[in-house]
Parts: structure tokens; sequence; C-alpha cells
């Protein structure tokens, strides 16, 4: 069959609607003969009828896998000689206690950037010398909790920050280990929300800033200036970027560390997933190769740093989880005019930009198949959209389903565990849903799913009743 005159040029037919694209999936995803697909050993209509729908689903061990293979791809090619390798999931891409403990046992790191990631990683049993505290704007209360706590190290992001830094840590007499966030200036190549290193933004330090920040911690006897810290955006393909970053931060380290106890240099995360079977793979493997050689070449120079940092997230998380939907309705819409027409299949299913923001946000693009039975039906492209009265509320925005796709159908959604659940909300006072674990064949609540009652409970005027004073 041809594409539709509406797909966009990335998007092409696939071959066939019932194949899974390894890329995408879980390891543990399955289509059964009779069509249904498993995750994890169970099935997907069982998944629904024990935790409702939607719903998050998470496999812990392609989990398990992904951070496995990004820690031993980091360190197989730049932890040579005397230089190691931290790697901090950054907690923001999706957080439950079971996420935490297998990344701790796993041996990784964690990167907090509030006091609700903070202790949500701390409650899960995580020694907080393996935290690093990011974030823009700390407040006392967050610096202080962290230097109470001592964290492995906190990452400088603004002058004030240092100086609130230097007041603490004095208060408590606490010594801290500080990293700063450099503005290295270096733009991704990607969204201009998910680029965190141009100049016009609210993240690091400017170059040309860098000395005055300084001087403030080096004044500060409890702060301890131990490396350069630098963040370029999210799903970066190629290399170039990280190794413009890294150039110009090791100048800068080659600057500081005559005087400063510096030996680590962060060069954060952002390694992109494919999402639909158009993208490219992650390519880790260069861009780690090529690090090592120009660490190499900085060491030569005699600029070593002793520990080099990485804070990856949605690379870990992202392929691990997947949203399943229940179809409400669905329907064809005619688009364009006179003869120039095309229909576009407008299938809405029971959640939407409340589970998945970043259609919405970012423009992202997602992969969606049928999950509860196989088909033979000629492909129609579709637009799934949620329940929310919102016209932009799109979970998928162009896909191929077969098209005989039908209400009570079920869905799945690729790639969802990363960003998903960390950005959902309770729009239209829909509750979030639930995030499930799959492990061993077995399937467990991480997170509960929000009640209607659940909502309504922060009203403290609904509890005190209509009657109550000053109430109307």
């Amino acid at each position: 069959m041809a594409s539709s005159t509406l797909a966009p040029a990335w998007l092409h037919v696939p071959s066939d609607l019932n194949a899974l694209d390894s890329r995408l999936w879980p390891q543990s995803t399955h289509r059964h003969d009779h069509g249904e697909v498993s995750l994890g050993g169970v099935s997907v209509s069982q998944l629904l009828e024990q935790f409702g729908s939607p719903i998050y689903v998470v496999d812990l061990d392609t989990l398990r896998q992904r951070a496995q293979m990004v820690r031993d791809t980091l360190s197989g090619a730049i932890a040579l000689g005397n230089r190691s390798v931290h790697v901090y999931y950054a907690t923001k891409s999706l957080l439950t206690s079971d996420v935490v403990r297998v990344l701790a046992d796993e041996g990784l790191g964690f990167d907090a950037s509030t006091m609700g990631e903070l202790e949500w990683v701390l409650s899960s049993g995580v020694d907080p010398s393996r935290i690093e505290f990011q974030g823009n704007n700390k407040s006392l209360a967050e610096i202080r909790r962290a230097l109470e706590l001592g964290v492995g190290a906190v990452v400088v992001d603004s002058e004030w920050e240092a100086r609130r830094l230097a007041e603490v840590s004095a208060e408590l007499g606490r010594t801290q280990r500080v990293m700063i966030r450099v503005n290295s200036g270096v733009h991704a190549g990607t969204h201009e929300y998910l680029a965190t290193a141009r100049e016009d933004q609210k993240f690091g330090i400017a170059r040309s800033d860098l000395a005055s920040v300084v001087e403030i911690i080096a004044a500060a006897p409890r702060l301890e200036l131990v490396g350069l810290h630098s963040h370029i955006g999210s799903q970066i393909v190629s290399p170039d970027g990280f190794i413009e970053a890294a150039n110009r931060l090791l100048a800068e380290y080659e600057t500081l560390q005559s005087e400063h106890p510096l030996d680590t240099l962060n060069l954060g995360g952002g390694f992109a997933i494919p999402y639909t079977p158009s993208d490219p793979d992650s390519n880790l493997d260069e861009i780690a190769s090529a690090l090592a050689a120009t660490l190499d070449e900085w060491a030569q120079r005699g600029v070593a740093p002793s520990v080099i940092s990485f804070e990856p997230g949605r690379i870990i998380s992202g392929p691990a989880g997947v949203t399943l939907y229940t179809v409400g309705t669905t329907k064809q819409v005619v688009v364009g005019e006179d003869i120039e027409t095309d229909t576009r299949l407008y299938v809405s299913v029971d959640g939407g930009m409340s589970d998945n923001l970043r259609t919405s946000l970012y423009g992202a693009h997602y992969t969606v198949r049928l999950a509860n039975r196989s088909s033979d039906a000629a492909p129609a492209l579709v637009r799934l959209v949620g329940k929310h009265c919102e016209s932009g509320d799109i979970v998928v925005s162009d896909d191929y389903l077969p098209g005989d796709v039908t209400p009570g159908d079920v869905l799945m959604v690729a790639q969802t565990g990363a960003y998903c659940h960390s950005l959902s909300s309770n729009y239209n006072a829909v509750g979030r849903p639930a995030v499930v674990s799959l492990q061993g064949g077995e399937a467990r609540v991480s997170l509960k799913a929000e009640t209607i009652e659940d909502v309504l409970s922060r009203d403290v005027g609904l509890a005190m009743g209509p009657g109550a004073p000053g109430r109307v």
C-alpha cells in the first residue's frame, strides 16, 4: 500500500503491522501465535484486567540490561589507565523505588535535582554519597538537607548558589565537594527546549563568569571544588557536540587545576534512543570512543581528570517502558479540499497528554502497535489522541495501524519509560495511571493509580463540606 499523502516523509508503511521492532520494545515483548502481545511473560489482557487502563509498564530486566550496556560501553572505552567512569542515573526520567534499587544494584549513582528526588532516592536505600545534587534554583532548605546528608557532590549553577553553599557549609561545619555547571555554549542540534547549553537559557555559568564563582568557592573553607560539569542537551546521536563541550571544559580545567583539587569532569547525558523505526540508533559506542580519544589528547598535555562522569536517563529507562491504552472511539477525518484530499483515522484512547506530554510539548514522535490481537487489515494512517478537552491532546501524531482498529482494542506505545510518568499531570481532573513493574514473569504495582477520590482529596473545601464556616 502507498503511504498516505498526509504522512510525514520519514514515516513509512510497515511491511508487517504485526511485527515488533526489537529496538523499540522491551526485550521481553512477544507477540504470540494467537496474536496477543505479552510483556515480561504477562499478557496485555491480564495486565489491564489486573491493573486497569491505561497503565505504564516497566520491564525491570530490560532496565537492568540497559544500565549494564551504558555502564560497560562508557567504561570500556574511557576507563583506561588511571581514569575511572562514574554513571549517575538521571532520576527525572523515571523514578520509582523499584527502578532505583535495580540501578543501585548495578553500581550506578543518582542525579537528583529537587528535594523530592533526593528524598525518594534516599528512601529507596541509596547511600547519599552516591548522589549528585543538581538544579538551577536550590533553596536554602534543599542545600542544608544535601549538606547534612553528605551527598557526593553539589553542582553549583550560579553565584547566588555558591554564596549560599558557603554560608550553609560554614553554619553546619560540613565540608562539601562541589562542581560547577558550565554553560559551554555548545548547541546540541536538538529541540530548543531540550538544548541545555545555549548561551540564552537558565542552566549553567558562562565561561566568562567562571572566575568569579571559583573565587567564591575558593574563599569558603568548607567548600572543595572538585570538578566541572556540562550538559548540552538531549536526543544526541553525533559525538561532535560532546567533543566540543569536552574541549571547552578541559581548557577551563587546565586553568583551574593548579590551585584546586580537581578530579572530575562530568559530561552529562542526553544520549538518544530511537522512538520510531525511522530513527537512528543511539550511537553510544561512537560517542564513547570519540570522547576517549579527546581525553587521551588532553592527558598528553597534562590535563587528566581521574573521574569522568555521565548522567544518562532516557537511554536507560526509555526502552524499558511501554504504555497500554484501550481504544474508546475511532473517527475517519477527510483532510484537504476538492480533489486534493486524503483521510486520517483518529483513534481516541483512555489517556492522553496527562500521561504523555512530550508529543504536545516537544513535537515528539512515538510508535504505536495493536497489542490484544494481530490483524491482516490494510494499514491506515492514524493519529492517536487522548480524552482531554484540548486539540493538542495527541499521544502519537503519525503512525500506521490496521484499518480495522476498533473500540475495545488494546494499543501499546513504545519507549515511554522516560519522561512520561515524570511529566504526567491531573489535567481535566484525570488521575495518573499506575506504574507496573515486570520481573521474573510477575507483575506488581510500583506506583499506585490515582482514583477520582485521590484527585479530589487535595481540595480542602470539599473535605470541609458546603456548610463549613466561610464556605458557600
